[in-house]
């Protein structure tokens, strides 16, 4: 076996080699091997959603037109937001021309192709005669493609009058940022979160429809903060966004600390700009357990096997 040997450097040289070789021994890993690269802009956009078609879809384009010129590379749209809402905005699916919804995404498609943006889209999409249909988010991509669709998978009692329920996760890339989907109803339900925390997804886009609520309702004040929390526990961005209709709550992103970064006006149209860097850093207060949890270890270390602890009625 040969000899390492440094008699022909300088002491600086080996100085270096020994510090280098320290700290890759002490931490295990090269200083910026855990380091993640990605960069993306976000139009997190909300409008006052309708049930007319060529109304959604007027909003719609002019979002992203200006979310091109703010230098966005995905522009992020609310549940529902080509299509309306059913069971608020209207209360039969009956006046829906599909062949107009069609229509209408194509438009929105040929336009984020000439953008150059990727764009999700919350529609209804329909199925085979005598299904009802699915409660979606279309990922369109650059080349004016849908890359991906994502369908509500935890619909309310209520969506289940006018749609089926999805089955899947969706997860797309952007410049090597890595992206889940979620939409509304779905929040109320952190296992979908975990999933995505398994999956190593930096952020959420979480489409909804909390719009035209009954005066003193309860979602304006839970559902951004329910957001955070999840956005905390996973440590992951979130992009919300929300119609601008009356009595609704606005846009947010959310950082993975679960702090609010910014957020838009209520019942107002406008579109949020807001960066993801993966190189920021952020607290992250469940980093060093967070791992042996979705690995089924619910406690931090072993606990004692001894007569004091197992006796859990005496002092």
């Amino acid at each position: 076996m040969k000899k390492c040997c440094f008699k022909n450097h300088s002491p600086a040289v080996f100085f270096l080699f020994i510090l280098v070789f320290s700290a890759n021994t002490l931490f295990g890993q090269h200083v910026n091997s855990y380091e993640k690269e990605g960069q993306i802009t976000i139009a997190s956009c909300q409008f006052p959603i309708s049930e007319d078609l060529q109304s959604n879809a007027t909003w719609i384009m002019k979002q992203m037109e200006s979310a091109h010129d703010s230098g966005a590379h995905v522009v992020h749209f609310p549940e529902c937001a080509l299509t309306g809402y059913p069971g608020v905005d209207m209360q039969t699916m009956d006046y829906i021309d599909w062949g107009k919804l069609r229509t209408y995404t194509d438009s929105i498609m040929i336009l984020a192709k000439r953008l150059k943006v990727w764009v999700i889209l919350g529609s209804i999409h329909p199925l085979e005669e005598g299904y009802k249909p699915l409660n979606s988010l279309y990922v369109i991509d650059p080349n004016g493609k849908i890359a991906e669709r994502y369908d509500k998978r935890f619909c309310t009692t209520g969506d289940l009058n006018y749609f089926c329920a999805g089955d899947h996760f969706s997860n797309i890339e952007i410049n090597g940022v890595k992206c889940g989907l979620l939409i509304c109803y779905d929040v109320r339900f952190p296992e979908l979160y975990r999933e995505y925390r398994r999956m190593d997804v930096d952020v959420i886009f979480q489409s909804f429809y909390n719009a035209r609520q009954k005066p003193g309702g309860i979602h304006p004040k839970i559902m951004p903060v329910t957001a955070q929390a999840r956005a905390a526990t996973n440590h992951f961005y979130m992009s919300l966004t929300n119609s601008s209709a009356p009595s609704s709550w606005p846009c947010h992103m959310i950082t993975p600390d679960g702090l609010i970064q910014s957020k838009l006006q209520t019942d107002s149209s406008g579109i949020l700009i807001s960066e993801v860097d993966l190189s920021d850093k952020f607290y992250d207060a469940s980093k060093d357990f967070r791992e042996k949890a979705l690995n089924g270890t619910l406690s931090s270390e072993k606990s004692p096997e001894t007569a004091r602890y197992k006796s859990r009625n005496s002092l």
